[in-house]
């Protein structure tokens, strides 16, 4: 089924004309790895390229795309990608934890690091990839990338760490209002020491990065409605000591404070 887009993350979504995103949610049986899966096409012929900037999540993602497919591990600053003439690509979202069954290691050795997917699973995904890029309809697409990745599930029983992970960083990124990791540990039941080895384990970040980026995609997200906002009272919301503190730690991971970011 077709998800609505909510482009959270995605920096100056509503300038990003000549490409479109779709969504789909996984079938049932992939449900506890696949958040969902997503599909950007373009036409920016007789236009300048677009480079879509986006304050990642603690996800991995595999990506069909040209030239080869690939594994995208978390990017713990802003990922880039620059569209031109005309495209597509096809990504399976994983949920945060899902992809250490497939994976078979921590999920910390893919952090910043964008892998060819043969390496991972041999060549049958680049055969899959052809398949799917090649498909006409976007239902079809997501029926092919489904059907390749059951067979590259691993067949163990599941492993109750992904639910509980997963769990946990959506508690963060659907209500940022935790701020330390000492009071997460606390809202989950989960010692500290275990929380960072669990995140290290299965998402590949810790969670003092992805409480900090929750905060700052709450930023993004406000700053894109316009200007006429209270940032004080903004950053008291999200835990700051003061604005200043958001603005200084915005500016650093995008590049411009939030109240020019707004106004442009």
């Amino acid at each position: 089924m077709r998800l609505p887009y909510r482009p959270r993350g995605v920096l100056r979504a509503d300038g990003a004309a000549g490409h479109r995103v779709s969504l789909y949610e996984p079938a049932a049986d992939l449900a506890p790895f696949v958040e969902h899966h997503w599909i950007v096409h373009w036409d920016l012929r007789g236009r300048a390229p677009v480079r879509q900037k986006v304050l990642s999540h603690p996800n991995v993602h595999v990506v069909f795309e040209q030239p080869f497919p690939a594994v995208y591990g978390v990017v713990r600053d802003i990922f880039e990608r620059e569209l031109s003439g005309v495209g597509h690509v096809f990504g399976i979202k994983f949920r945060a934890g899902g992809f250490r069954p497939v994976l078979g290691a921590p999920v910390a050795t893919l952090t910043d690091r964008v892998v060819p997917a043969v390496d991972l699973f041999g060549p049958t995904v680049v055969a899959a990839g052809e398949r799917v890029l090649g498909a006409a309809a976007e239902p079809e697409r997501v029926a092919l990338a489904e059907t390749w990745l059951r067979g590259a599930l691993p067949a163990a029983e599941p492993d109750p760490a992904v639910a509980e992970t997963a769990a946990i960083v959506a508690r963060i990124t659907t209500a940022p209002n935790l701020f330390r990791v000492d009071d997460l540990a606390e809202e989950v039941g989960v010692p500290v020491r275990r929380l960072q080895r669990l995140f290290a384990e299965y998402v590949g970040v810790g969670p003092k990065w992805v409480l900090r980026r929750a905060r700052l995609q709450e930023v993004a997200e406000r700053a894109e409605h316009g200007a006429g906002i209270d940032w004080a009272a903004l950053a008291a919301d999200l835990g700051y000591a003061d604005q200043a503190h958001l603005t200084r730690d915005f500016t650093a991971a995008v590049g411009t404070a939030p109240s020019r970011y707004a106004r442009a």
